[in-house]
């Protein structure tokens, strides 16, 4: 005698939060065919399953699978960081660590000197002094094609070439999407936390401490005249414009300022900070970082940053740190 067993599957999409349902590839996740299939989800015989292992999300009747672990999948909108693998036809390849590489127009960049004006036949001879294989850059995500790949654009003054620092890789999920994904962080170096994985740890151009002292004299101009009932306009501003002062060539310069040792110490704390957070699988935004950053002083010397061991235990004391305040 043969017997069949026959569980049933319970509708997940239906008795489950957002995200507090974590399927495998294959598995059902509802038999209600008025859900709309989104990403990590296949259709069959009216009932959506799971193509990925992960946990699943609700937006709507929109009902998709966040996987744990893949590639990076671009938004327009995004801030990230990516390198030059190819150049073309009035056009630059960028690895952003997604299923497909990124494109960047010739057309979506800033031209030395920060003229607006159409793209001619010299600018494409020079792309190659504009960026060439091998660069980094930081940029936004300006539109998606049909088949999921990103086109980029450098056209703001934040965007462009990266210099003076270091390139470090972390697994796209553990980045906390922010407005703002640039920070200045103690010790003189500011971070870039690419949506996409890839961050790049560098020394504070002089720049950034430039525009801080010309916006902090404005405001005491503007408070000192309003005190003395006599406010002129443009004083305590600079005269020359950003895109003036930078839109040069010195924006595509493969020439690094000289860095003195404490600031290749702090770049090097920094870069081991932000491994210690990936290796303990914690989401990565600026606070957690300046933390682990603050945890890592108590290690004077910085070689010892590279044992496993120790970013463990600085991930370790992260968590604890956020569990006592109430984060956790």
């Amino acid at each position: 005698m043969i017997i069949s067993i026959s569980v049933p599957s319970k509708s997940k999409a239906s008795d489950t939060k957002a995200g507090s349902s974590v399927v495998t590839p294959g598995e059902l996740i509802t038999d209600d065919p008025t859900w709309m299939r989104g990403h990590g989800t296949y259709f069959l015989n009216d009932k959506t399953y799971s193509s990925v292992a992960g946990t699943v999300l609700k937006v709507n009747k929109l009902l998709s699978v966040v996987p744990f672990k893949g590639r990076y999948s671009p938004e327009t909108g995004d801030h990230l960081v990516g390198r030059i693998i190819d150049v073309g036809q009035k056009r630059w390849k960028v690895d952003i660590g997604g299923e497909h590489d990124a494109v960047l127009m010739l057309g979506s960049v800033n031209l030395p000197g920060g003229i607006l004006r159409r793209k001619s036949e010299s600018d494409e001879l020079q792309m190659r002094n504009f960026l060439k294989e091998g660069d980094l850059l930081n940029a936004e995500v300006q539109s998606l094609f049909s088949d999921g790949s990103a086109s980029l654009h450098t056209r703001s003054l934040k965007y462009g070439k990266l210099r003076n620092g270091v390139f470090v890789a972390v697994p796209s999920k553990l980045i906390v999407r922010a407005k703002n994904h640039s920070h200045d962080l103690p010790g003189n170096v500011s971070i870039i936390l690419g949506v996409n994985g890839y961050c790049w740890i560098y020394k504070t151009p002089l720049s950034s401490a430039a525009d801080h002292s010309a916006s902090t004299a404005k405001t005491n101009a503007e408070l000192s005249s309003a005190a003395s009932g006599h406010y002129q306009p443009g004083q305590g501003s600079v005269s020359i414009t950003r895109l003036e002062q930078e839109s040069s060539w010195d924006i595509y310069s493969d020439k690094n300022d000289a860095l003195s040792a404490s600031i290749k110490d702090t770049i090097s704390r920094y870069k081991n900070c932000l491994l210690s957070l990936s290796q303990c699988n914690i989401g990565i935004n600026e606070v957690r970082l300046v933390r682990a950053y603050e945890i890592s002083l108590g290690y004077g010397d910085t070689n010892l940053l590279f044992r496993e061991e120790v970013r463990q235990s600085i991930g370790e004391d992260v968590i604890a740190q956020e569990k006592m305040r109430g984060a956790g």
